[in-house]
């Protein structure tokens, strides 16, 4: 009767889930290869292998070795996302921003060094930093769809395409010099951060005077 019911629910398993699972088995492979071997000695051959798969099944999933990297990247140092009240005014909201930031750094402690390490990869290879480039491009997108979502423009101290990209960079330099440097770096720190954007946007300055 088990056995029936297992076979019955692996029928209705949705067809993308071994797709995903093949996907996460790939890209754990990589991983554990990057931090053995670094990236430049690691192959896809052998990220087929480490993952008891063929290299079909591997091509199938990543058409090169920059796409499983950027794969890797998305996986492990995923976007941050803050739990949003409803109705809450826009401070509300940059404060849950920092909230969620101060939640994620233990799981970014566990990555912070393959991050590093494949953000001077990339550094040294044209071809994977036009894919970061174009990856980043399209989460800054979709970062600036959700704070209009989230907030009128009114609300916004900057226009959400600058706003998303002064988050993101603000995001990623706490949270590396808060594992860097704890001590100096303390929740308070966040949060200041963060409620700085929150300012009624006629107080903050657009830049140099021209």
């Amino acid at each position: 009767m088990t056995t029936v019911a297992a076979t019955n629910n692996a029928r209705r398993r949705p067809k993308g889930d071994k797709r995903a699972r093949t996907r996460a088995a790939l890209v754990e492979a990589a991983r554990a290869l990057i931090r053995e071997k670094g990236y430049d000695r690691t192959t896809m051959e052998e990220v087929a292998r480490r993952a008891g798969m063929t290299g079909g099944a591997l091509y199938g999933n990543f058409k090169n070795r920059d796409e499983l990297f950027i794969a890797l990247g998305q996986t492990y140092w995923a976007p941050i996302k803050p739990k949003i009240r409803p109705g809450s005014s826009f401070a509300d909201k940059m404060r849950a921003m920092a909230e969620a930031t101060i939640a994620a750094i233990p799981e970014r402690r566990v990555g912070v060094v393959g991050r590093l390490t494949g953000m001077a990869y990339a550094l040294s290879h044209e071809a994977l930093r036009a894919q970061v480039r174009e990856a980043t491009a399209a989460s800054y997108g979709w970062g600036a769809g959700w704070l209009r979502s989230v907030a009128d423009d009114g609300q916004l101290p900057m226009p959400a395409e600058t706003l998303v990209v002064v988050i993101h960079a603000m995001t990623e330099g706490l949270v590396f010099q808060r594992l860097m440097t704890p001590d100096l770096v303390p929740d308070e720190v966040f949060y200041a951060a963060f409620a700085a954007l929150a300012r009624p946007a006629e107080t903050m300055s657009p830049g140099p005077a021209a």
